[in-house]
């Protein structure tokens, strides 16, 4: 039976302490923060990197070099047969691409897996990974299986604030006034490989229902429905734990048969839409899965 590396990027927000126990490897994520580079888990905390957004530093995402992605899988090839590499989706950054073009050296030990998920989905598909490769399943029979369920995930958002998406260019200046003189929460959606707008909410309460409501139809619809073995289930936020605490409630009063998971948003989302957001996530389960 082959040794597999489990090894995935810091999209999928797994701290170097989780990573450590769950005995796998994290390419950090480079951020631009004005002018000067920052490594997430490495010399940029999730606390660093919202206190440098709120006070309006310029913040953009960046991919990691082939030298360092190729250093973590040829330390990982030393101890180990193959790799599985589970990197941001490739609808939302290139880096998929280009570690596919890297692997093409490897002779097969390195297989990419372009299963479309970001934070945490992403997060999940690294621990279906281990939980196969525990079964003695290759890496390729590992990454043929993640990229078959690749569209089985969706993520609900609801935006604090329009600044950040006119900041970067997603919505016009115009656009950004109105809203923001209406008070318009936007409910953006991340299915397969893209983040597109879903709906507008003009309250908090309103915003939620509209994300609790969305979740409910895509579980009861393509997700095999509302037993609690056909998904995971996560309540998720963006650097605001107060408002969260009452969102997670609410969730899990919407969905009482399920165990749901609280998480966070990955910092390269949070880059893109600011601090504030509340979100509800789901991955369909794979079925040789056992409920952890």
């Amino acid at each position: 039976m082959s040794k597999i590396a489990v090894i995935t990027d810091s999209n999928a927000h797994i701290t170097p302490q989780e990573a450590e126990k769950l005995g796998i490897s994290v390419v950090p994520m480079p951020f631009t923060i004005s002018d000067e580079t920052f490594y997430e888990g490495i010399n940029l905390t999730r606390e660093e990197f919202y206190e440098k957004m709120e006070s309006g530093a310029s913040i953009a995402t960046s991919q990691p070099s082939p030298s360092d992605v190729m250093s973590i899988w040829d330390e990982a090839l030393k101890t180990h047969d193959e790799v599985v590499y589970i990197p941001m989706s490739s609808g939302l950054s290139g880096s998929c691409q280009s570690a596919r073009m890297l692997a093409d050296d490897y002779d097969g030990k390195v297989q990419v897996v372009n299963n479309q998920r970001i934070s945490v989905t992403q997060k999940r598909s690294v621990l279906d990974a281990l939980e196969m490769a525990e079964m003695g399943m290759n890496a390729a029979e590992i990454r043929e299986e993640l990229e078959h369920v690749k569209y089985e995930s969706s993520i609900y958002i609801m935006l604090d604030t329009l600044y950040y998406l006119k900041k970067g260019g997603r919505i016009t200046p115009a656009a950004a006034a109105v809203g923001t003189l209406l008070r318009i929460k936007p409910v953006l959606q991340i299915k397969g490989e893209r983040l597109d707008a879903f709906s507008k909410a003009r309250t908090m309460n309103q915003g939620k229902n509209i994300m609790i409501n969305a979740m409910k139809h895509d579980i009861e619809t393509l997700y095999g429905g509302t037993d609690k073995e056909n998904v995971w289930l996560y309540a998720v936020h963006g650097n605001v734990p107060d408002q969260f605490a009452e969102f997670s409630q609410e969730v899990r009063a919407a969905f009482p048969a399920f165990k749901v998971q609280d998480d966070v948003l990955s910092l390269s989302i949070a880059c893109h839409i600011g601090p504030g957001a509340l979100a509800i996530a789901c991955s369909k389960k794979i079925p040789l899965h056992k409920d952890n």
